[in-house]
């Protein structure tokens, strides 16, 4: 809550401060997924994103998407393979969503299945590195 100059908390200051915190950690949370995809194109061979920075944006924008709805969902039907191998089945899950919007998409190629797996992984690497720094530099 904003102190204001009488002491008195105040709560649609704070209210506005919190969304504009949620925007900015919606939008670093965007780039970092762009940024990762890069990456991943850059060192995976089977993947290839055509076109430039809007490009990576709108393939992030669609992986994003359809991970938080689709891919939510099948984590919670996989859920005892995801124990079972201790989580690690997540990556399968996170590549098949890669090939998901790969075939949604126009704009990103994966050629093959191990393709989609090693870039999964870059992906969530370069995501949670990214987001990770950006908590530690934005603390509110």
């Amino acid at each position: 809550f904003f102190q204001a100059e009488d002491g008195i908390r105040d709560v649609e200051r704070s209210r506005g401060l919190g969304d504009v915190y949620k925007r900015q950690k919606l939008l670093v949370r965007w780039g970092a997924l762009a940024l990762s995809f890069w990456v991943a194109t850059a060192l995976i061979p089977g993947i290839d994103v055509k076109g430039g920075f809007t490009t990576y944006l709108w393939v992030a924008l669609l992986f994003g998407l359809l991970n938080a709805t689709l891919g939510s969902l099948l984590k919670l039907l996989t859920l005892p393979a995801v124990i079972l191998t201790l989580g690690l089945f997540l990556v399968v899950v996170n590549a098949a969503m890669l090939m998901l919007v790969a075939r949604w998409s126009e704009s990103l190629d994966v050629n093959n299945f191990w393709s989609a797996v090693f870039a999964a992984i870059v992906i969530s690497l370069v995501t949670k590195v990214v987001t990770s720094f950006n908590k530690k530099v934005t603390k509110p």
